[in-house]
């Protein structure tokens, strides 16, 4: 059943308020194909049901599966490549230096997703940087949605998604096979700290100061008012010369001035001195 012009308004009026996610017209069809199976699962007759419900209920179990459904979670092991060559050779080298007399240091990936990049970051600090084993590592991974969340704590992955950017040695030294499927060592699991967070919520003073950032990929599903309150909230979070990593299609340039790109890396971003 096609979504009527009032449902999708309603739909993309919801999905807006509550996760900042835009559902322009044209997207019709990313509501009949999602939400219908939302639908199914919650015993309605189709998505004029699945509305009135939301009508009537905005906060319960059925509007937070709405949410998950419409949230794009395309990811991938060591997505881009890039990022995590200048994060190896640079990024990680600096703070090391810098955090050299406390020994502490702080991570946050914004926007867990499924959880491949929060365990491809993880894998290259255990690799390439040893010395942080002696260090106090505050490793925080976040999402909005809860089934993501459980989907990163268990640490599961096809052999589909392991074929995706994961280097074979690696997968063998971090990964057990677990039926047809691989899962996550037991110590990266339990190294990262996964919490519920939604990037638009009122909830950012919950959150330590942070030396490096990784919010990738998900700016571009908000406009730009949204966007800027997310960089604000983010320099209030991130220590002056930490680091910020956005995704390859993504700029604080015309949106937040209180950053600037690296001149080395246009994914990586530094707050401007005050």
């Amino acid at each position: 059943m096609s979504v009527s012009p009032e449902d999708f308004r309603f739909v993309s009026a919801f999905v807006r308020d509550a996760a900042a996610i835009v559902l322009e017209s044209g997207k019709e069809y990313l509501v009949e194909t999602r939400l219908g199976p939302v639908a199914e699962r919650s015993g309605l007759d189709g998505i004029p049901s699945l509305v009135r419900e939301l009508r009537r209920d905005r906060h319960g179990a059925l509007a937070r599966a709405v949410v998950d459904a419409m949230t794009t979670n395309e990811t991938s092991f060591f997505r881009d490549v890039g990022p995590y060559q200048h994060l190896r050779q640079s990024v990680i080298p600096a703070l090391i230096d810098a955090r050299r007399a406390d020994k502490r240091l702080s991570i946050w990936c914004a926007a867990a997703s499924s959880g491949q990049e929060p365990y491809s970051l993880a894998m290259l600090l255990r690799e390439h940087f040893p010395q942080l084993e002696s260090w106090t590592v505050q490793f925080i991974a976040t999402d909005i949605s809860q089934a993501m969340l459980a989907r990163c704590r268990n640490g599961v992955y096809s052999q589909l998604e392991v074929n995706r950017g994961l280097p074979a040695p690696l997968l063998v030294k971090y990964f057990q096979k677990k039926g047809l499927d691989w899962q996550v060592d037991e110590r990266l699991r339990n190294w990262i700290e996964w919490r519920e967070f939604n990037l638009v919520g009122r909830a950012w003073n919950s959150l330590p100061k942070f030396d490096l950032v990784l919010l990738r990929n998900v700016m571009i599903y908000f406009d730009v008012e949204t966007k800027r309150g997310i960089l604000a909230n983010m320099r209030r979070v991130l220590r002056p010369d930490g680091y910020l990593f956005l995704g390859t299609a993504e700029t604080t340039v015309n949106v937040d001035e209180g950053f600037q790109p690296e001149s080395a890396h246009s994914s990586c971003f530094r707050q401007r001195a005050a």
